[in-house]
């Protein structure tokens, strides 16, 4: 593309961020660009803009020669992937923000990007207001990154903060975070952690050159987390906090997604309601920080433009990490330290600890404390009443598998 071309859009969907994209284009004079056409699927909806510039079929959008790029904002990971796809194949760059479809496609959207010689710019999918993914990209392509981790999800942040802070119940503050615009139309893709676990998938690859299936990744939420978790933070001067994370180590990535109880003095407790938190860790930038607001119409909106106008220059991911070969593997074969509660009468016992620690019980509820399999959490999550929550310091150990293997700790 010439440098700094006027770019006609058309966009798919107008709901939370769709509107936010159009608020933030018109109130940014830098960037040439306009929309052409929004395909929106509800015929009946009153719309802040007049009806002339909507389309209900979609190939008004993906067979105009004159559009230059296709913003993707709807809901259907499905359909979305469908939009995409035709969008390269007509010769159109795409911009999206759908965590889920990119999460699930992207060794196909990567191979379809070099098929076509078109680009697909999502920065927008991955926490929101923070540039991460063009950090990953070009400050940190030339670092031995170790981790990245922190909270990847608003809406669960904003959920925890009205429960610590407000002493609202979950539900009520589920209630607040939907009526907000923070969560999901599906809120169990927010409190199952299936959301973060859905931007986790996209970092790795950014971050390790790894391309994953987000099924690979463990993620536990925080709707199993109770009123004697709660007291147990207060009482410990810990939040919760649900962390997503991956790290490298011996050639093998870890990568998962669970509550964490977290000290107050950590920077991670002060990262409050739709804020997220990303920590890079790198052998030479050491340890960086990002905070930003990582839900709501404005900033979603304003990294969706960030990506438009990144392509009036002609940027593109260049996946460097990848294209450099380490040849990582990713392993969910480790323990990590938790706290597991459930009602007196649950089938766990210090026995399903690799390293069992201590416990207590009282008010017919049990605590017991140890490393455990992360296989082990995953099934133990799937149960009624069970709550797991990473002790306060991550202490993961990968589990030897070859006995003539040197045992990483």
């Amino acid at each position: 593309m010439s440098e700094h071309k006027h770019l006609k859009l058309g966009v798919f969907g107008f709901g939370c961020v769709g509107q936010g994209l159009y608020h933030v284009l018109n109130e940014t004079h830098g960037i040439k660009a306009e929309i052409k056409k929004i395909c929106v699927k509800n015929r009946n909806k009153s719309r802040i803009l007049g009806s002339e510039i909507f389309t209900y079929d979609k190939n008004d959008i993906l067979s105009d020669p004159e559009i230059d790029v296709v913003v993707e904002l709807i809901d259907d990971s499905n359909a979305a992937f469908d939009i995409v796809k035709s969008a390269l194949q007509n010769g159109k760059h795409v911009v999206t923000a759908n965590k889920k479809m990119l999460a699930e496609h992207l060794t196909e959207i990567y191979e379809l990007q070099l098929k076509y010689d078109r680009s697909v710019l999502y920065e927008g999918a991955v926490c929101g207001s923070i540039p991460i993914l063009r950090n990953l990209e070009e400050y940190y392509d030339n670092d031995l990154i170790t981790s990245i981790e922190g909270i990847f999800n608003g809406s669960t942040n904003y959920i925890l903060t009205k429960v610590f802070e407000e002493k609202k119940t979950y539900v009520e503050a589920l209630k607040g975070a939907q009526e907000l615009g923070f969560a999901e139309s599906d809120p169990a893709l927010d409190v199952k952690a299936f959301d973060p676990k859905f931007k986790l998938t996209i970092a790795i690859a950014h971050t390790f050159g790894v391309f994953l299936k987000p099924e690979e990744i463990i993620n536990i939420g925080i709707d199993k987390i109770s009123t004697v978790d709660l007291k147990y933070a207060k009482e410990n001067n810990y939040k919760i906090k649900l962390i997503a994370r991956a790290l490298k180590s011996d050639g093998k990535i870890y990568g998962f997604v669970i509550p964490q109880f977290v000290p107050t003095d950590n920077m991670l407790a002060t990262v409050r309601n739709e804020y997220n938190a990303v920590l890079v860790e790198g052998a030479f930038a050491e340890k960086q920080v990002f905070i930003g607001k990582g839900a709501g119409s404005y900033p979603t909106g304003s990294a969706v433009l960030s990506d438009v106008s990144a392509l009036a220059y002609g940027y593109r991911y260049e996946y460097k990490k990848f294209t450099q070969g380490e040849d990582l593997i990713f392993s969910n074969n480790a323990t990590v330290d938790v706290v597991v509660s459930f009602p007196v009468g649950t089938l766990i016992s210090n026995h399903d600890f690799e390293n069992f620690k201590g416990g207590y019980q009282g008010n017919g509820h049990q605590y017991l404390t140890g490393s455990v399999k992360l296989e082990k959490l995953k099934a133990w999550y799937e149960w009624d009443n069970v709550s797991v929550i990473l002790a306060p310091e991550l202490n993961l150990v990968p589990i030897e598998k070859n006995k003539k293997e040197l045992l990483y700790a």
